[in-house]
């Protein structure tokens, strides 16, 4: 209690308000008796904002809820990649994956980070603090990682209670049972009848339940939250820690997960800070997931380095970003280049193999992605709507532009109406100049020997699955889906 007294008093005395405008008022300079807090990420895996606070009423989602009730909800947070690989070496760098070759999904020869590049963790380290990677309990086994550069030591152990004694400590608690597939919540199931389906799927019973199943992991995922925060609490830690929760990525479904429709990027973005951000706040500032690398560098009274390309979010006074940038390439054996570029109301998608659909042959969506098959069947039978069909055409166009404001599920392709030229042209040439001065990497080629490798891979898993499950290789939709 005398320690958040002081910190208020200080706030007080000094003339300094917590927030303005709805912008969490961070402290850019620090009294003589502020402690490092430590810093904590709660890692949610394949995740969009579908919880209660952010307004899927039919979850029961009461932690994250509480979470965003004590602290800052982002309305506009989203991934740079679509799928964990990618996206978590860019938000533990700080760096877009395609400026540091990291950027194809489970780098087979992995490199190790550019000279100047380093992970927070080690930032973290070099402060004093000890940094952790696991699961949220004592005796945590590793925590995942996924990262697509060699590195070595990147944590000194898998839980704080390993730290030495007071020592501030920075962890990344994973949470992976949101991940495919899917966990009932037998004490609160979620009715199919009244999920609420997007127009580009089709509105079949296995489309209403894959997605109750997926709200109901969402509220076993919460549940998880509240134990690691009553720990916290338990330890008296919580009131001297910033508790930053997202997800890695977007939900796993038909046009989410690997790709760069807003079901693959939107992510959750909620921070808990006790004093230091009005609670109960909600910004609708864009923000990409390497922005939370500068803001945690700030927090521990580290100076950001200038070849950071992340911003730092929780600061009134850093230049806030207009926009966003995210970018898909290789996943597992599944070879594509796709770019998009965000603002708040329009988004550009550039396709660099327009030749190729947008359902490419993919082991893990074929064996996870139970309504893709679905719509295959039903896509054969002439049976999807003209939205629905139309992500199942042997091609794709080479650009897509939507206006979110009034399409937010991104059906309506504008790029080749008239009236919306110039919104065209502008994002085109932002994502241009951002693919140059970022250094995107996504145009270098694999070797061959590599791509053999991947779909080596995905052939010999797609043969263990099916022999596991009693079913030949080569079945055919229907019978793969009855």
């Amino acid at each position: 209690m005398k320690d958040n007294f002081d910190r208020r008093r200080f706030l007080k005395t000094a003339g300094v308000g917590i927030a303005t405008l709805g912008i969490p008022a961070f402290i850019n300079w620090r009294p003589k008796t502020y402690k490092k807090p430590n810093i904590i990420w709660l890692i949610a895996e394949d995740v969009c904002p579908d919880f209660r606070c952010y307004g899927t009423t039919l979850v029961k989602t009461p932690n994250i809820d509480k979470l965003a009730d004590e602290g800052i909800r982002f309305t506009n947070a989203f991934s740079t990649g679509a799928v964990c690989s990618p996206s978590r070496s860019a938000f533990n760098t700080g760096m877009y994956q395609t400026s540091i070759g990291a950027h194809q999904h489970r780098t087979k020869d992995k490199e190790p980070l550019p000279d100047n590049v380093k992970m927070i963790s080690e930032y973290l380290r070099s402060a004093g603090y000890f940094v952790c990677n696991g699961y949220g309990n004592p005796g945590s086994r590793p925590g995942k990682q996924d990262f697509n550069f060699k590195v070595d030591h990147p944590f000194d152990g898998t839980d704080w209670s390993q730290r030495e004694n007071g020592q501030s400590f920075f962890a990344q608690i994973q949470i992976r049972m949101s991940h495919r597939p899917f966990k009932r919540d037998y004490e609160n199931p979620v009715n199919p009848d009244k999920v609420e389906i997007p127009p580009y799927y089709p509105d079949h019973p296995i489309t209403r339940m894959d997605w109750a199943l997926y709200l109901e992991t969402n509220q076993l995922l919460d549940k998880r939250i509240g134990e690691i925060i009553n720990r916290l609490r338990k330890e008296r830690l919580l009131n001297n820690s910033v508790i930053f929760f997202f997800g890695d990525h977007g939900r796993a479904h038909i046009r989410g997960k690997q790709f760069l429709y807003d079901g693959g990027i939107h992510i959750p973005l909620i921070v808990r800070w006790p004093d230091y951000v009005k609670q109960g706040t909600v910004n609708n500032d864009p923000v990409s997931l390497i922005d939370i690398v500068p803001a945690c560098l700030k927090i521990a009274g580290i100076d950001i380095p200038d070849y950071m390309q992340g911003r730092d979010f929780l600061d009134r006074n850093s230049k806030k970003r207009g926009y966003i940038v995210a970018a898909r390439d290789r996943c597992d054996e599944t070879v594509d280049r796709i770019r998009c570029f965000r603002t708040g109301r329009y988004k550009y998608i550039r396709n660099f193999y327009p030749d190729r659909p947008y359902t490419q042959g993919n082991v893990y969506k074929k064996r996870m992605y139970p309504v893709l098959t679905l719509m295959r069947v039903l896509y054969s039978q002439g049976k999807l709507k003209p939205e629905q069909a139309r992500f199942m055409a042997p091609n794709r166009p080479e650009e897509e532009l939507y206006d979110l404001q009034n399409d937010p599920f991104e059906i309506n392709n504008l790029a080749d109406r008239q009236e919306y030229s110039n919104v065209l042209t502008e994002l085109r040439n932002k994502l241009k100049k951002w693919m140059e001065t970022s250094k995107d990497q996504g145009e270098i080629p694999e070797s061959a020997e590599t791509l053999q490798y991947w779909k080596k891979e995905a052939e010999n898993r797609w043969k263990r699955v099916q022999k596991k499950r009693g079913l030949p290789v080569d079945i055919s939709d229907d019978e793969y889906l009855k």
